[in-house]
């Protein structure tokens, strides 16, 4: 057997093997609190290209100075994202806090 000819086959295998794997990323999308209604459906419409990209979400909210006591509503901002990308995407991890912000991790279905 030709050890050339066996170089060039194991090459090939692995070039194989590496166009088969998938890779995906992890973007993180920001938010407040108090952030407004069109501007959280702008922060939907990035969650959804990302998705559909497949690459995972990190969904944060962060918490600045006296905020931290609004933890229920960041919490409500994370259930609406939650409903809103449900037919796309799901929750791969819950909503849990990090010190002063609130994180979880959305993927596609």
């Amino acid at each position: 057997m030709d050890y050339g000819r066996y170089c060039y086959e194991q090459t090939k295998k692995k070039q194989e093997a590496k166009k088969k794997q998938s890779t995906f990323q992890i973007k993180e999308i920001k938010v407040r609190p108090k952030t407004g209604e069109h501007d959280l459906q702008v922060k939907i419409g990035h969650i959804k290209k990302f998705i559909g990209r497949r690459d995972k979400v990190k969904v944060t909210v962060v918490f600045r100075g006296r905020e931290i006591t609004l933890s229920k509503l960041g919490m409500d901002v994370l259930e609406k994202i939650v409903e809103e990308t449900g037919e796309y995407a799901m929750v791969e991890q819950a909503p849990k806090f990090e010190g002063r912000t609130l994180a979880m991790i959305l993927g596609p279905k």
